[in-house]
């Protein structure tokens, strides 16, 4: 059976497991997801109806990170998982506490009782600590950690990038730049039309 991914191209959570996917070398069909009209077969599979989602012959993983660690531990020839400790410690902080601020920041109008002024602070807290942390990448080379949060710190700059680009984290915006501009990002952002069922495979990466 081959490996299906479930994806929507803008979500950070999909975009870095198709980086890992990338890194990997492991090959699925790839379908976009539109999330506005999720398809039966997509709501068949995953079972928190959120993207992405890789189903195997043997699983279904639902979570960005299991989908990573899965890629990377059949084949991890640019040694992503061999990082600090710190690294998972530094993805929990993103994935927490971070991407918490940022969704009351980037959304405020879906959390009528927060205020976006305290929240977007907050969020600058971690941004801070993780630009004293970064020289080129988070440790000495790539590793998890780095595509894992790249996707949100992207998100985040985004949301007013004069702002973000005035904040004074020269090693995290010259981090993210790289990212931007790296053939590794290109080539996870190419466009696929939304998938339907019956339509040929869509081979990834």
């Amino acid at each position: 059976m081959t490996h299906t991914l479930y994806s929507f191209r803008r979500c950070p959570y999909a975009m870095r497991a198709r980086l890992a996917l990338a890194s990997a070398a492991q090959p699925v069909e790839l379908r976009e997801i539109v999330l506005r009209d999720k398809p039966p077969a997509f709501l068949a599979a995953s079972p928190s109806a959120t993207v992405p989602c890789l189903v195997t012959s043997e699983q279904v993983l639902d979570e960005s990170l299991d989908i990573m660690t899965w890629a990377l531990r059949r084949n991890d020839p640019e040694q992503w998982l061999q990082m600090p400790k710190s690294g998972w410690d530094w993805i929990a902080r993103a994935d927490g506490p971070f991407k918490r601020a940022l969704d009351r920041t980037k959304y405020a109008s879906r959390y009528p009782s927060e205020d976006a002024a305290v929240q977007r602070p907050q969020a600058a807290l971690f941004l801070a600590d993780l630009d004293q942390q970064i020289d080129t990448w988070i440790f000495a080379q790539a590793t998890i950690a780095d595509y894992a949060i790249l996707p949100f710190v992207r998100q985040f700059a985004f949301i007013d990038k004069l702002w973000f680009d005035q904040q004074p984290w020269p090693n995290l915006q010259a981090w993210l730049e790289r990212f931007l501009i790296s053939d590794r990002f290109q080539g996870i952002m190419q466009k696929y039309p939304q998938w339907q069922q019956g339509d040929p495979a869509t081979p990834f990466p």
